[in-house]
């Protein structure tokens, strides 16, 4: 492909530059052209192989149209499904999207934000907690961000994720209603809000009914190595033998979880009930079928793009920051 600059489409369709584009005191400006004009740059450039230089568009726009989103885990199915979300939503407004994954490492994250800091207009982040003060920089820089799935409580930064207290609180009730009294919580020992606000959910809950115990509760230490979940909830169950349901607070919790009540030949749900926050192909085409808390990720994704977009669009602008908590669905399948 030959990249070609608007004077050489100019020289090729025989018009002065002038009546295509101009620059008057730093203002780009563009004049309106012949249907016929149109038409016969439009043949030039097929003719040609004519794409546009967006490195010369940026240095004379400001902007590249790039919008950088910064994610946990991209393997992960929430994030996966959440990065396809965005970009689709982006592209509606004209901007394409690049990507890394954190794998929940703070130095990793905040590397991330240095690398692409000069190379996009905004970035959506799903932070880690000791990404706190790179976000706070981008802040202070009046780069364009919005938080995604967690956020930082006491700074007013734009945030968009799903409602988890809401959500736990409900899939907890759900499961008291169905007359499961020694229900078991398996959490990530992180004190990440997301996680802190399930857990929370959680124990309101089941204090309010008198039912809470907290020997029904475990706390795995984040791991990258995700195999090594499995080990923790076996011996768990193992200890816990009379629990009568189990809600997992991450849809990878509940994968391994599964694998472990298979191990125990433990029966869902005539066993066991099981619920998960989170949805994912696995829980929808296992049998039985998994019941879940699920996130709408294309709401996240379009609300979170809105509003990263809204700062990009008007730099300067002194608004209030916004968050915003989009009520989550509770799917009632076969395990419960």
């Amino acid at each position: 492909m030959k990249h070609l600059s608007i004077k050489d489409i100019a020289r090729i369709a025989g018009v002065a530059p002038s009546t295509v584009s101009f620059v008057i005191n730093g203002r780009h400006e563009e004049m309106r052209l012949s249907k016929e004009m149109v038409k016969h740059v439009q043949a030039v450039i097929k003719k040609t192989g004519y794409t546009p230089n967006r490195a010369a568009a940026s240095l004379r726009t400001g902007k590249t149209h790039v919008i950088g989103l910064i994610v946990e885990d991209i393997a992960n199915s929430f994030f996966a499904s959440l990065a396809k979300s965005v970009e689709l939503a982006a592209a509606k407004a004209g901007y394409r999207v690049v990507y890394g994954s954190t794998e929940n490492n703070d130095t990793k994250g905040n590397d991330l934000i240095q690398l692409l800091a000069k190379q996009v207009d905004g970035f959506l982040i799903t932070p880690s907690t000791g990404m706190k003060a790179g976000v706070l920089a981008l802040r202070k820089n009046r780069k364009p961000i919005v938080l995604i799935d967690r956020y930082f409580p006491d700074e007013e930064i734009s945030f968009v994720l799903v409602d988890n207290y809401a959500g736990i609180r409900e899939g907890t009730q759900y499961l008291i209603n169905k007359k499961k009294k020694k229900i078991a919580f398996v959490n990530l020992d992180m004190d990440q809000v997301q996680i802190q606000e399930r857990e929370r959910a959680f124990v309101d809950t089941m204090k309010a009914h008198g039912l809470f115990q907290k020997k029904l509760m475990l706390k795995i230490p984040y791991c990258q190595d995700r195999t090594g979940y499995a080990p923790h909830i076996e011996k768990f169950l193992e200890k816990q033998k009379d629990i009568d349901a189990i809600l997992f607070a991450t849809n990878y919790l509940g994968m391994f979880g599964i694998k472990a009540l298979k191990e125990q030949e433990i029966v869902i749900p005539d066993g066991v009930a099981v619920m998960s926050f989170d949805d994912t192909d696995l829980f929808r085409f296992s049998s039985p079928s998994i019941s879940v808390i699920s996130q709408p990720v294309q709401e996240i994704a379009s609300q979170a793009v809105g509003l990263l977009l809204d700062q990009i669009n008007s730099p300067g602008t002194k608004r209030k920051q916004k968050g915003v908590l989009i009520p989550p669905e509770l799917i009632i399948r076969e395990s419960v």
